[in-house]
């Protein structure tokens, strides 16, 4: 179980497929609420036969453990800028999902040698719009007075009507039984309606895809059009009627969204 230093942070992370390897090491980072496992145990044997991935838990998830203060986007991207240099000798490609593609995005941004090619998921610039700011709040409400109202909330935000569908009654029903979320999901939330990485944007040189979803009523997918026209260069993928989550109950698509752009 391997953790590393970041300021004031002993930052838990996941490793999978060490040793030697013709590709570059893959670094995934998650979302507010998720953690390595939670969020991409779906996904690491798709790259771990030929890549060490790395997946680094941010303060508030997994075994990371810190002084429990104020979360910054430099805090963050400082925990998984230290996980990819203990695991790996650099440089990786790197996938960050929500609030994940807000950190990948600062490491990118901060240290360019570090990063060979970057994949923004559902990813966003700022908070300061009335929407988004009126969500985050109303996630931080629902958090404070009713949890079980804050895991309905998110399921019907976070996934489309169709994806719901098909989990069925009991699959919705085995949702609300889950503990999530985690008792360091506050600070992360809080976060999240404060963010504004648009001063970093056109500091990010690395090859990078910004994967948007039509259907996302969680991050709507402005927000990776956004990211798409602050970085040079950068390539747009909009995938119609897809919600925020869904790809968690399906990820092949998005695997090969980045199958595609890391091995190009």
């Amino acid at each position: 179980m391997p953790f590393t230093s970041a300021r004031t942070t002993r930052v838990h992370y996941e490793i999978d497929g060490e040793g030697e390897r013709q590709a570059p090491g893959l670094a995934l980072v998650h979302g507010v609420g998720g953690d390595a496992e939670k969020v991409f145990a779906n996904v690491v044997d798709h790259f771990s036969d030929t890549r060490t991935v790395v997946r680094p838990n941010l303060s508030g998830s997994g075994l990371t453990d810190d002084d429990v203060g104020e979360l910054t986007v430099d805090l963050i991207a400082d925990q998984v800028t230290a996980a990819v240099r203990d695991a790996t000798d650099g440089p990786v490609d790197l996938l960050g999902f929500s609030l994940g593609a807000v950190a990948a995005a600062a490491v990118a941004a901060a240290h360019p040698s570090l990063v060979r090619r970057l994949v923004l998921v559902g990813g966003w610039t700022h908070s300061g719009g009335p929407r988004d700011r009126f969500y985050f709040e109303t996630w931080r409400k629902l958090l404070e007075t009713d949890r079980d109202l804050l895991k309905r909330f998110s399921a019907l935000t976070g996934f489309s009507a169709a994806t719901l569908d098909r989990f069925g009654h009991d699959g919705l029903a085995q949702s609300l039984a889950d503990p999530w979320p985690p008792a360091g999901i506050v600070r992360q939330i809080d976060l999240a309606g404060r963010i504004d990485i648009r001063p970093l944007l056109p500091s990010i040189t690395a090859p990078t895809l910004v994967v948007g979803f039509g259907g996302d009523a969680m991050i709507p997918v402005e927000g990776s059009r956004q990211l798409h026209a602050a970085i040079a260069g950068s390539r747009l993928v909009e995938v119609p009627g897809e919600g925020h989550m869904d790809w968690f109950a399906d990820p092949s698509g998005l695997v090969k969204l980045t199958h595609d752009f890391l091995d190009d």
